[in-house]
């Protein structure tokens, strides 16, 4: 039984990775077969017109907020092995280590988000466009 799961599973995951493709637009132009003037288009209408300030801050923010869910699922991580070390000593040291690192990581990323969004709103108050 435990081999069709997975089977399933596996099948699932294929499926969910081919639909894209199976349900995409129809094809390009024939002079435009990888999707260039797209790209282009859309280089030559967002970014142009969008502040660097603006862009810089938008990626800061990805960033720390990817860096963010990192350092809480490295806490979950820690909290899911305390949980099932039942006991052991160093099952539960190694727990306590990942707990505090991510906790350490979290704070750090919170205080950087902090730092560099209050730099961004006073170089955004200084130099007026």
């Amino acid at each position: 039984m435990k081999k069709i799961s997975k089977y399933l599973l596996s099948l699932a995951i294929i499926a969910l990775l081919i639909s894209p493709l199976l349900f995409s637009k129809p094809a390009l132009a024939q002079n435009d077969q990888f999707g260039l003037n797209e790209v282009n288009n859309g280089l030559n209408n967002s970014l142009s017109k969008t502040d660097p300030r603006t862009v810089i801050a938008r990626i800061i923010n990805v960033a720390l907020g990817f860096l963010g869910i990192i350092a809480v699922v490295i806490i979950l991580l820690g909290g899911f092995k305390w949980m099932t070390a039942a006991g052991n000593e160093e099952k539960t040291e190694e727990a306590k280590k990942l707990l505090g690192a991510g906790v350490i990581g979290l704070i750090i990323i919170l205080m950087s988000w902090a730092l560099a969004n209050y730099l961004i709103t006073a170089l955004n108050n200084q130099i007026k466009p």
